[in-house]
């Protein structure tokens, strides 16, 4: 798994090259993204032995590349051994000696980093002056990471594969990366919340260029029109945060848009989103000068757009702190380049020629070069006449043209004499080449058109491109003010993405708080409600004092496992400032959300179902606080009746014997009713019993799917076999095996007979022998044993 170097370029995919460096109960990091030219970096945090912080950064950024120290602590081994054997995720390592850690190492590359925004000019200490307000130096066990990642990045030119040597790995900007606050919500708990839902795509052309979003809350919600913007969502998805300001400013802006008289802004705002482009490559591009037409077009697309954006939000109430950033964030330098941009290039012409071509009146030794090129045509035509004049009189007609590269050509048509070669030699003219039954001469004359003019057209070309250069150099040293514009553009497109759902659906604003309460009244799932026709809403409340932990109680199918859902994503959408399905509520903030609901498959893993049943337990128990939120659904099924219901006992009992500070929101479905009635748990204020309400219709079972407090009695299993299709007979004799079990009745099977039905017959056939009169001389002895004795014998012989 480990490798010192591996030099083989990836291409043409995005890379995220992870560098971390841990010391001391410190760990700092920092990665590269080649999608967009970026270097993210973690300043030096405390971070425990198992490294959990470090395990979080990896399962959201999934790096391709991770560099460490050859030298370090036990900590770090163990974690990458721990990486290493996971079957679904396996990165490539990269081990660099300790002295590529170095921190003065860090710095001097840092230095001599490709940074295309800042000018070539610029002197050592300026830039020093200018990366002190990009980046940390004074946390020194980042700036280390730093100094290996762009060892590494140098190395395998990442992004810069077929470029020259000389052209370095452009670094666009830096970006401070922090997990600070981020609710903890592990794989499992994602999947099972369907919070995430990946398909492979229905198309035949498209099975093989990915996947796209199923049924999933993130589908549902996702209705942003540009690129970054559903990227960003995803990343709120990814990161649900406990930071009342940050949450408070997404709530305000999507309860403007909710409302049905700001409608139209809404609707002008997201069709200027839809033609945002992606800034961070085309200014990629224009880094390496690879930009194109097309890029061109979309750049300027993009920058009218967000100038049509910002005018429009200044005409919002700036009282939203989003709508204010975004009118003095959006400098004047966009305007400039869109006016810039509009007045130098002529995009018809560009289409029409596919190449960078510039406007008239923006350089006027161009504008002189394209008059000679349009005057050519009446001037080729009078050094054509005179030309004619000399020819053999066998020649009708001649013309001068003009080729790139090769310059002034005498053409004339070809006779039917010229039949060989040797035929295409006229006195005075070099022969060229043969084309289309059109023979090509140099002349004397068109040898001094050559050296009057040159060559039109190339001249043209490279005085053009010098131009772009110099556009292109003019905006990237722009380029922070379009770095600003995408993430402000992205942030106002997902919050009317939410809007756009929220109005849909009839969701409604959370309270949020920071209080240890949860209050959701008549809350829906967000998912079932699109799918059923009728849906029952349910309410929960957890407080600082009571109903701490729930157990519910109910039939199959009667909606536990919906229910426990349903609280989940509720709470979920709140801490992303989303809008939630309910009438009322109040959120306290949680800040993690573990649950036990549902296996994961056992094969890949190496662990049976009910290890990893017991393992997301373990981490519900030891991970969760008074702030978190637990959801449990049958645990201890996976083993025998006894064992599993003495661990969910104990497992309950666990946090209600805890200080009342310290009990987090437990929801738990089960149907162990022992664990109730056999008054297993410890009383306390903390726990509510809960149960969905069901009646019964003769023989027919109806959900109602209402909580209300208390006790299922019965978990109406039978019931619930005869709706799914079980033999009659089957579900019959269940109920009276479950019956005789329940009163403490010894089962008897019904393919063997009783030893008291045995018995019985015995002494009947016994009695009836010793009623014979043997002195009858019309007793047949021979009959009675044929039909009494002989059957009975036998059919107690074949019984036993």
């Amino acid at each position: 798994m480990a490798a010192l170097e591996n030099v083989t370029p990836v291409h043409n995919c995005q890379q995220v090259l992870l560098s971390v460096f841990a010391q001391h109960g410190q760990v700092a990091l920092c990665f590269y993204d080649s999608n967009d030219s970026s270097l993210h970096y973690m300043k030096d945090t405390p971070d425990n032995c198992e490294l959990h912080l470090l395990a979080r950064v990896i399962q959201e950024l999934s790096p391709h590349v991770i560099i460490t120290s050859a030298k370090q602590e036990h900590c770090m081994t163990r974690f990458l051994q721990k990486l290493g054997a996971n079957p679904d995720y396996k990165p490539e390592v990269v081990i660099y000696p300790f002295v590529d850690f170095g921190l003065e190492v860090g710095k001097q590359r840092l230095l001599s980093a490709h940074l295309p925004f800042l000018p070539a000019s610029i002197t050592e200490m300026d830039k020093l002056s200018y990366l002190s307000s990009c980046i940390s130096f004074d946390s020194p066990l980042m700036m280390r990471a730093v100094g290996a990642l762009l060892k590494c990045l140098d190395r395998r030119r990442v992004g810069v594969e077929l470029e020259d040597s000389s052209v370095g790995v452009p670094i666009l900007q830096f970006h401070a990366y922090t997990l600070k606050g981020v609710v903890c919500i592990d794989r499992d708990t994602y999947s099972v919340l369907q919070i995430f839902k990946s398909e492979l795509h229905p198309s035949v052309y498209k099975l093989h260029s990915g996947e796209k979003e199923g049924l999933s809350l993130y589908g549902i919600l996702n209705r942003c029109r540009c690129k970054f913007g559903s990227k960003l969502l995803r990343e709120w998805f990814l990161r649900p945060t406990q930071d009342l300001a940050v949450l408070h400013r997404r709530q305000e802006v999507i309860r403007f848009f909710t409302s049905p008289r700001n409608s139209d802004a809404l609707s002008t705002l997201q069709s200027s989103l839809r033609n945002i482009g992606n800034i961070p490559t085309l200014l990629r591009k224009m880094s390496l000068s690879h930009t194109k037409v097309t890029d061109w077009q979309s750049l300027y697309k993009t920058v009218y757009s967000v100038v049509c954006i910002r005018d429009t939000v200044r005409r919002l109430p700036q009282s939203i702190q989003l709508f204010r950033d975004i009118s003095e964030g959006f400098s004047d330098d966009l305007q400039y380049i869109a006016s810039l941009i509009s007045r130098v290039v002529d995009f018809e012409s560009s289409i029409a020629e596919n190449r960078f071509t510039i406007k008239p009146n923006v350089d006027s030794a161009i504008d002189d070069k394209k008059r000679r090129m349009m005057g050519l045509s009446d001037f080729l035509t009078d050094v054509a006449r005179r030309e004619l004049e000399h020819l053999d009189s066998r020649i009708p007609s001649c013309c001068v043209i003009y080729i790139p590269l090769i310059g002034f050509l005498l053409s004339v048509p070809r006779l039917s004499s010229m039949v060989e070669k040797e035929d295409f030699e006229i006195e005075g003219l070099d022969f060229m080449f043969l084309s289309e039954d059109r023979l090509h001469y140099r002349s004397q004359r068109t040898k001094e058109l050559d050296d009057l003019l040159g060559d039109l057209h190339c001249d043209i070309r490279d005085m053009e491109t010098a131009v772009m250069t110099q556009l292109q150099s003019t905006i990237l040293e722009r380029s922070t003010s379009l770095y600003k514009v995408l993430g402000l553009t992205a942030e106002l497109d997902c919050l009317m993405a939410l809007s756009s759902a929220s109005q849909e659906y009839g969701y409604s604003s959370p309270k949020l708080s920071s209080h240890r309460k949860i209050s959701i009244i008549q809350g829906r799932h967000p998912l079932l409600e699109l799918c059923s026709p009728v849906f029952v809403a349910n309410s929960f409340l957890s407080s600082d004092s009571e109903g701490r932990v729930k157990i519910i109680t109910g039939p199959n199918s009667s909606g536990k496992s919906i229910y426990l859902k349903q609280v989940g994503l509720i709470v979920f959408m709140a801490l992303i400032g989303s809008d939630i399905p309910a009438k009322e509520s109040e959120i306290g903030l949680v800040d993690g959300i573990f649950t036990r609901m549902q296996s994961r498959e056992s094969v890949s893993v190496g662990l049976s179902t009910f290890m990893i049943d017991l393992n997301q337990m373990a981490q519900a128990l030891n991970s969760s606080t008074g702030n978190s939120l637990v959801l449990i659904d049958e645990f201890g099924k996976g083993t025998n009746t006894v064992d599993g219901l003495s661990l969910l006992a104990a497992s309950v009992s666990y946090w209600l014997r805890k200080a009342p500070v310290d009990v987090p929101h437990v929801l738990l479905a089960t149907n162990f009713h022992s664990l109730l009635q056999l008054g297993l748990l410890p009383s306390s204020c903390l726990l509510s019993l809960l149960t969905l309400e069901t009646a019964v219709d003769g023989d027919e079972l109806v959900f109602l799917y209402q909580l209300k407090e208390g006790i299922c009695q019965s978990s109406y299993a039978a019931n619930i076999a005869t709706l799914a299709g079980l033999p009659t007979s089957l579900v019959q004799r269940g109920v009276e095996v479950s019956e005789l079990y329940r009163t403490g009745r010894s089962v008897k099977r019904i393919d063997k007979a009783s030893s008291d039905e045995q018995a019985n017959r015995c002494r009947s056939v016994v009695e009836k022998f010793l009623c014979l009169d043997l002195e009858d001389k019309d007793l047949d002895l021979q009959h009675f044993m044929k039909e009494e004795l002989l059957p009975s014998a036998g059919e107690l012989l074949n019984r036993s």
